[in-house]
Parts: structure tokens; sequence; C-alpha cells
């Protein structure tokens, strides 16, 4: 059976250790849409640090590769890619504009303009706006609306949430993409990506805190209402776990890693105090041994201050887990390791769960079901949505840069409004 091209998606995440690519096929209609996947394809990388390229023929190389093992198990070639985005280059800022209903009755395309008119602000140098996220309308001057499409009024106001990137750093990334032989369709958020993979609708409703904890940057995301309330990328992250083992150990590098994978607890308590595991040699020196719960204290200081930065970013945004219900949602890879739960609970104190991919998605359900596809999971999710709108590109499909000036501004407000 052959799949339709203009029913594929594909996506690709390039992180600070690795570059994931998926390649799926787009199932159900705009109200429940989902993803088979169909393809999937890691591959190490250390040319990304904190969402910025550093090293620009390692990552077109990672890139390559990651899609070419998707295309090869997939048995499908396709041409345009979702892309995720974060890190330290990302902005924020709550906007709001106004506009006057010209008939009785407020219409799509009102919102469109008062959307349109607070999203028309300037970002500064290099930086250009990347989602535009409608918080609550005003009608009247009267407040509370989530979609006022419908109603009468003559003065119509709109909160939007903008989110900007660096315009260099999404610049390089897309030449990257296009040098390894594909289109970039869409930039996507990574924490707006991740949260259609692990978040349910009533977290998202009712109030939840995502954090992904990836290789080389932190997010920490806020939602509350159906809405991405805030959003922020803290400095410390799986990569600095590690370092603290080859310091903390004298290991090296490749040896930390397999440390971490093999006897790693983000929980000191949960260790045993008589287990004892065998460190590797170097240098002519002969295997050690070692408490394991040596290992478990440097990476219980080391994650427990990368929540506590997380939590009290939640409190700088003006939130208080009091009013986010849902609790917290901790993704990404290191959020596998043993007691991360228990940890998180210690430092947020409220109801914690790990995020993994599940719902809407079929197929190589298994390749893809840990928290370190939640990122690339999401971002398939995201564009399978936008197919199914009717408004996304296709795997196939190439857009053209005037129409993206035309349809853009719309676009980006309007397929964030979920």
């Amino acid at each position: 059976m052959t799949v339709a091209v203009q029913r594929l998606v594909a996506a690709v995440d390039a992180g600070s250790t690795k570059v994931t690519a998926l390649i799926g096929e787009v199932t159900g209609d705009s109200r429940s849409c989902g993803v088979r996947i169909l393809g999937v394809g890691v591959e190490r990388t250390t040319g990304v640090r904190r969402g910025v390229i550093r090293d620009f023929e390692e990552t077109t190389r990672a890139v390559r590769k990651a899609m070419l093992d998707a295309e090869k198990i997939a048995g499908i070639e396709v041409g345009t890619v979702y892309c995720g985005v974060a890190g330290e280059h990302v902005a924020h800022r709550v906007s709001h504009g106004v506009a006057s209903v010209p008939g009785s009755e407020i219409r799509t395309s009102d919102l469109a303009r008062v959307n349109d008119v607070a999203s028309n602000v300037s970002f500064g140098h290099d930086q250009e706006l990347l989602h535009a996220i409608p918080h609550e309308y005003r009608v009247d001057g009267q407040a509370g609306y989530g979609d006022p499409v419908g109603m009468s009024g003559e003065r119509l106001e709109a909160e939007v949430y903008l989110i900007s990137v660096r315009s260099s750093a999404m610049a390089h990334m897309r030449r990257v993409i296009e040098k390894a032989g594909w289109h970039v369709g869409e930039f996507v958020l990574e924490p707006l990506a991740a949260s259609l993979s692990v978040l349910s609708a009533d977290e998202r409703e009712m109030g939840s805190v995502l954090v992904d904890l990836g290789g080389g940057s932190t997010n920490v995301a806020i939602f509350h209402a159906g809405k991405l309330r805030h959003t922020a990328s803290l400095r410390f992250a799986g990569s600095h776990v590690t370092g603290d083992l080859v310091h903390g150990l004298q290991v090296t590098q490749a040896d930390a890693e397999r440390i971490k994978e093999t006897w790693g607890a983000a929980y000191e308590p949960m260790v045993p105090e008589v287990e004892v595991i065998e460190l590797p040699g170097g240098a002519g020196h002969p295997p050690r041994r070692a408490p394991r719960r040596l290992v478990a204290h440097i990476m219980h200081m080391r994650m427990q201050e990368t929540l506590e930065l997380a939590c009290d970013e939640v409190a700088r945004a003006g939130w208080s887990m009091a009013g986010l219900p849902g609790g917290v949602v901790v993704t990404g890879a290191a959020a596998s390791a043993p007691g991360v739960v228990e940890l998180t609970r210690d430092v947020f104190a409220a109801p914690v769960r790990i995020g993994y991919p599940a719902d809407g998605l079929r197929g190589l359900v298994d390749r893809v079901s840990t928290p370190a596809f939640a990122v690339s999971t999401g971002l398939a999710l995201y564009g399978a949505r936008q197919v199914a709108m009717g408004g996304g590109f296709g795997a196939g499909g190439k857009t053209s840069p005037a129409v993206e000036r035309v349809f853009g501004p719309v676009k980006r407000w309007f397929q964030d409004f979920f």
C-alpha cells in the first residue's frame, strides 16, 4: 500500500548530544489526528550546544545520517521536516493588540487582525517571531474570553504571548538541514512540541509544569487553561551531570556516560550504602571499586540544583504550584534516571510523573516510548495537526518565501491556538 505524500510528516530534533529524526503517516482528521511512526533515526553529535550550532559540518553529518536511517526504515523518501528550536537564543514577552469590529459579529478574520496587531512589535536586532499564542480576549472592555467568535461587540482586544528566536540561529539551522538534503517546513519551540507528546489535555487545562531535562539545556514550560503561559531555558542539563562524574570519579567522558546509564541514580537515599561498583582503570592503572552511592550523590547534587532552578523559574514567572494542580511532568533523556520522580517531588512539593510519548502514536511506538523522544514525537504530532488542518507542510511539500510572508503571521497564531 502506498502512503500519500501529502499525508506524511517528518521531524528533526537536533540536540546537544544527538540528532533524532522521525518519519510518520498522519492519521485521523483535524479534530483527532495522530502519527503512525514509520521510521526512526538517531545519531550522536557534538555539533550543537544549547540550541546553537557550533560545528556546521558535524551537525550536517549527524542530520543526514539520522534522516537517511529513518528513510531507510520507513522505505520512503521525504523532502520537508519540522525542526525544533530551544536554548539561550529564545525570548518571550506578552503583547496587547486592539482592533475595531466592522460588523455586528466577531469573526475569525477579526481575531486574525487583532492578533497580527499584537504581534507587530519590534523584537530588536537579530530576533524574529516564532510563535504568537493568544492568551485572552476582551470584548468591549470585558475580559475572560478564550474564543469570542460569534459574539457581538465593537472593540476587540487581545493578550498574546510572543516567542521570538535569534534569526541567525534559525538561519544556521536551516542551512544545515538544506545542506543535509531536506527543507525546513516550520520551526517549532521544543517545549511546545514536547507538551503535545507527553502532557494530557487535562494537565494543559488545569495547569502544570513541563521540565525537559535535555543533554545541553533544561527547558521549563508552564501551561494553564490549555495554553503555554511561560517558557525558559536553563543552563544546567544532562551533560553537566556527566561532567561532574568525570571529575568526581576520575574517569573518561565515555566511561562517565556508561556509568551514568548503568549505575546512575538521581536520588541518593534510594541506593543501598553497601552496594559497590567497579570503575574502569585508565593509563595503565587497574580497575577500582567504589560505592555506587558516590555516583548517586554526584548525580543527586547536580540534578537537585537543576530542578531548584526550574522551581525558582516557576516562582519568578509569578506562578505557584498551588495554582498548577496538574503538578510537574519531567521528560527528556535525563528523566530516565532512577529517582527523578522522588527528587523532583522533594524540590517542587507537588505531584510528579515522568512524561512518556504515548497519545496519538502508532506504528513503531516501541522505538520512541522513552522520555528522550518527547520533543521529536511532539514535533511529528505538531506537524500532523497542521497537515490535518490543511495549513501545514506535508513531508514532500515546499513553500516559497513569498507565500510565507503572506500567510506566515496568520499561520503562526492560528496553528498555536489549541
